[in-house]
């Protein structure tokens, strides 16, 4: 008897169902996409349940669920109840993978283009942008390699809560809170640092090229992970994949997005290989450091 087709049922919690997953999750080789929007704690428990009681359990393996949408904290919360409503002690679950707002696959990208110039557990880094939900698992990823890692935020309890958060998921982990309100804050935050990863907001210049020419002498590696006008690193260009400048390797938002799309869809292919993965930030760059 033939495979049953792949399903990928998708669980966005904005009212209308991102179309930018749907086409990629086609593209990594699902064959029917059921896009719901809207989806919360709330409603989604009979979804659930047509995933795991549709199929038997030799076949469950060939469902899978995809959690998205642009509210990541929502998102975590539907990624919680989901998993309360499957039922393995009966073989009846499916693989389940979150990227709201492609912030796992984002940052994963963006620590894997990072670990191929640096030996990430040693390596001093700031994340600009680090109170963000990119900026979140960026700091989460470097903290658990074990290198130093200052987290950047204008509003410094922020950073400092993003730290905290971080020091529970990572015992031990070397992460500072830095204040970059102002240009008078550079000196500190940029201090031995060799990485400098921006996640803000789009379109904020985060670190004009002056203040790190006069701030930053140790330097090595720049990663702008925004892609809309102006760039979030001065001088870092859209497109720069490991382009030298001013003798720094840098990255744009576009030279990221090469990978991050090839984690994206080898994460969503690694969904029907079995019926019971859960794919979150550290599984996603699990995937990411097998990659080429």
């Amino acid at each position: 008897m033939a495979d049953k087709a792949k399903i990928l049922v998708q669980l966005d919690t904005d009212p209308l169902p991102s179309v930018f997953d749907r086409v990629v999750a086609i593209d990594a080789g699902a064959e029917h996409v059921l896009s719901y929007g809207g989806v919360s704690p709330k409603n989604v428990v009979p979804l659930v349940h047509g995933c795991i009681f549709t199929r038997g359990p030799q076949d469950l393996h060939r469902t899978a669920i995809f959690i998205g949408g642009s509210d990541v904290q929502a998102g975590e919360s539907l990624l919680s109840e989901v998993r309360k409503h499957l039922l393995p002690q009966y073989g009846l679950s499916v693989s389940i993978m979150l990227d709201s707002n492609g912030a796992n696959t984002t940052a994963a990208a963006a620590v894997r283009v990072a670990a191929r110039h640096l030996d990430l557990s040693r390596a001093r880094s700031l994340v600009l942008g680090g109170t963000g939900p990119v900026g979140q698992r960026v700091v989460r990823l470097l903290a658990r390699a074990g290198g130093h890692v200052r987290v950047g935020s204008r509003q410094l309890e922020r950073a400092e809560a993003v730290c905290q958060r971080i020091l529970a998921q990572v015992p031990g982990a070397g992460v500072e809170a830095v204040s970059v309100a102002s240009a008078a804050d550079a000196p500190q935050a940029l201090e031995g640092r060799q990485l400098i990863i921006a996640a803000g907001a789009p379109g904020v210049v985060l670190l004009p090229k002056k203040i790190r020419e006069s701030a930053a002498r140790s330097l090595q590696v720049l990663i702008d992970l925004n892609g809309v006008p102006p760039a979030g690193i001065e001088g870092v260009e859209p497109h720069d994949k490991g382009t030298i400048r001013d003798g720094l390797v840098c990255y744009g938002a576009l030279g990221v997005g090469s990978t991050k799309m090839k984690i994206h869809k080898t994460a969503l292919a690694r969904l029907f290989e079995t019926n019971n993965a859960v794919l979150d930030i550290e599984e996603i760059y699990q995937i990411a450091l097998n990659l080429d």
